[in-house]
């Protein structure tokens, strides 16, 4: 009489292998989605930049808060905290914050 099927220890070698390979990936994974928050809030950033530069030219002055800020310029920041200040026509300093990843945007770049 033959038995078709696995064995027990056929089961735990793939069960074995199956934890190494996801083991492996998993961490990947993670610094992959830290890279992609870490994009959008740049992106967020460069759009709070270029909606200052907008402002200073029409007014001679940065804007204080974001509210003052063109909101269709600021669509890329939809979810995102954005906070900082202005100091009339001397800078700004912004952060963009999205989950957990903070962005920091002045008048001489994003760092």
């Amino acid at each position: 009489m033959k038995k078709s099927g696995f064995t027990l220890i056929e089961l735990l070698v793939v069960i074995a292998i199956v934890g190494i390979l996801a083991s492996a990936i998993i961490p990947n994974l993670t610094g992959a989605r830290t890279r992609a928050y870490r994009a959008q809030a740049q992106s967020c950033a460069k759009a709070v930049a270029n909606a200052q530069e907008i402002y200073f030219i029409d007014n001679n002055a940065y804007a204080s808060t974001t509210a003052s800020l063109d909101a269709n310029t600021l669509r890329p920041c939809s979810g995102m905290t954005v906070g900082g200040s202005a100091n009339g026509s001397v800078g700004y300093s912004f952060s963009v914050v999205h989950r957990g990843v903070t962005v920091n945007v002045t008048q001489d770049g994003i760092q």
